[in-house]
């Protein structure tokens, strides 16, 4: 008899547990769903299994606190309902703070339609190794005004870590994104601030993109300064078909299609592929069918950054059937001709073959 209650205890313990992981749950849930303008929910500190979509909808002047980060964590690994880990919608002035959400089957935190959305202090990541079956966003505002990010960190998405979307009046500052495929991305999105954060390790580090077939059409007015862009040489574990799959390992800055970009005073370093990029939508290859967008970038000034290359090694194992091999040839001379001047003046004319050298 004595025997067996150490394993009676261990039964009557882990049923207690999981009693009490259920009613964390509802108890969030349906505070979430009863919260009165200018309640704060409260979450204590703990780890807690969360099985379906956390979600506040038509709120105003709503705060959800945890404890601090990784104090408080809520994890979605094994989530059974919804995909997102935590959603908000329709609502204002809503402020997330002082907590870790983790391992949603889609993205992590999900905002729209939101007027006033503040994430401050918020881990969001995916435990596992970095993954194309991890969620695509771990920050997600869409469609939302007045966004403020601060002091977050976002860990392996497939798509962005912190991702802004068709939205106004932005700021991200003090982050850290890693072991994403972007980063940060700011997309379809007007007045834009990126200050003061880390990005490294992703696949491509900071990232302002303009793309078509979106309700907002053109962003613009972004200013990016002051970050530290470094050792973006991840992988791309991007699903096919995903346009953060075009982004070649390697890249620290992107301006893709946008226009009104000031790129100044980073550090923008170590990144094998190419340290700032400016480049049109016909890059991805993708036929463009939205007759209303422009595929070329304007107005894009990039100044007083530091750069630091390290070993370059640029990656082209994304686009393989389009490297240039020149080998050795009998009686054969080689040239490199900016096709774009109508000039043979040598400045134009490079005879260094060792970019051409697959060999190496």
């Amino acid at each position: 008899m004595f025997r067996l209650l150490p394993a009676a205890l261990l039964l009557m313990l882990a049923i207690h547990s999981a009693q009490a992981q259920t009613d964390v749950e509802k108890r969030i849930q349906t505070q979430c769903i009863l919260a009165e303008d200018g309640d704060i929910i409260e979450i204590p500190a703990g780890n807690f299994t969360i099985s379906s979509t956390l979600s506040l909808d038509e709120k105003k002047n709503v705060t959800l606190r945890g404890a601090g980060q990784d104090k408080t964590v809520l994890s979605f690994k094994g989530q059974k309902q919804g995909a997102e880990g935590l959603k908000v919608t329709n609502s204002a002035n809503i402020v997330l703070e002082n907590f870790t959400i983790e391992d949603a089957k889609g993205d992590i935190i999900k905002t729209q339609n939101v007027n006033g959305i503040i994430f401050r202090d918020i881990t969001a990541r995916w435990t596992g190794k970095p993954d194309e079956s991890n969620g695509s966003y771990a920050l997600y505002p869409v469609q939302c005004q007045k966004v403020r990010i601060e002091r977050c960190t976002a860990i392996g998405a497939s798509d962005a870590g912190i991702y802004v979307g068709q939205s106004d009046s932005v700021w991200v500052t003090e982050c850290t994104a890693k072991n994403n495929v972007a980063g940060i991305e700011i997309e379809n999105t007007t007045n834009a601030w990126v200050w003061k954060n880390h990005a490294f390790e992703n696949t491509g580090g900071i990232l302002v993109f303009d793309l078509p077939d979106l309700p907002k059409k053109r962003g613009g007015h972004v200013k990016v300064y002051d970050n530290l862009v470094a050792r973006n040489n991840y992988r791309n574990f991007a699903p096919k078909g995903n346009i953060v799959g075009t982004v070649p390992a390697g890249t620290g800055v992107m301006v893709l299609a946008t226009n009104d970009v000031e790129v100044y005073n980073n550090k923008i370093w170590e990144n094998k592929t190419v340290s700032t990029g400016i480049v049109s939508y016909y890059i991805t290859e993708t036929p463009i069918n939205d007759k209303s967008y422009i595929p070329y970038p304007s107005d894009v000034s990039v100044h007083d950054n530091i750069y630091s290359d390290g070993r370059r090694m640029p990656t082209l194992s994304f686009k393989p059937s389009y490297r240039i091999c020149i080998g050795e040839n009998e009686n054969g001379t080689f040239a490199n001709l900016r096709a774009d001047k109508l000039s043979l003046m040598s400045d134009h004319i490079s005879r260094d073959k060792a970019p051409f050298n697959c060999n190496r």
